[in-house]
């Protein structure tokens, strides 16, 4: 009996990943690379133009539309696709934050071909993969104290607190940024403590570390 082969989109800006990704899958029996794309952008204008995958493999560290915000835009405008995210960022916070915009699964870029193969089929055919690890890391984050959500608080960011990161990350002074932002400086003074306060850090550079740390940042 021939198994239907499911339609796979690749997104990473390396070319020599994807290449060697789309080989890979393709020697699986039960996909097919139907597309190869560098960045979120390429995959939305494929979108747009009325080519869809069943599933998306996506690299969540890319410049132009990084895997965050092409998993969100998919999240709102193609929840019939579903996500499958490639990362070297796997901390409680970052599987949270992608949880929240409709991400099915997650693997590490180091993990072995037959793993691959695994979590492409349970999210084709169950619509989700969670390696043993990722389930570690997320109920360890729910049972270190149930008297103390601290961890989960710290996941739940707003979009003006995730956008304040971002910024703050880069060489704008602040004052650059509350331009940016379209708010006052002092406001901007406002998150920057309760950001401190919010995720034990005690300064400029110790916000952009836990940034980078939480792929909230990418480079």
């Amino acid at each position: 009996m021939n198994q239907k082969k499911f339609k796979v989109a690749l997104v990473d800006d390396h070319g020599l990943l994807r290449d060697a990704l789309a080989t890979l899958i393709n020697t699986f029996e039960e996909f097919s690379v139907i597309a190869s794309l560098p960045n979120g952008h390429e995959l939305i204008k494929m979108l747009t133009d009325g080519m869809k995958p069943d599933l998306i493999l996506l690299d969540l560290n890319m410049p132009v539309l990084d895997g965050f915000e092409t998993a969100r835009f998919l999240f709102n405008s193609y929840p019939e696709i579903n996500i499958l995210i490639l990362t070297m960022y796997d901390s409680e916070i970052a599987l949270i934050r992608l949880l929240q915009v409709g991400v099915k699964g997650f693997l590490k870029k180091d993990t072995h071909p037959i793993e691959l193969r695994a979590a492409l089929n349970a999210v084709a055919e169950k619509g989700f993969y969670y390696s043993h690890d990722t389930t570690g890391k997320l109920a360890n984050l729910f049972q270190k104290d149930p008297n103390d959500n601290s961890l989960i608080q710290r996941s739940m960011l707003s979009e003006k607190e995730l956008e304040f990161l971002r910024l703050a990350s880069t060489d704008l002074t602040y004052k650059e940024i509350a331009a940016a932002l379209k708010i006052t400086p002092r406001t901007i003074d406002g998150y920057r403590d309760a950001l401190f306060d919010k995720l034990d850090v005690k300064s400029r550079v110790g916000l952009a570390i836990y940034a980078v740390k939480n792929g909230i940042v990418t480079f």
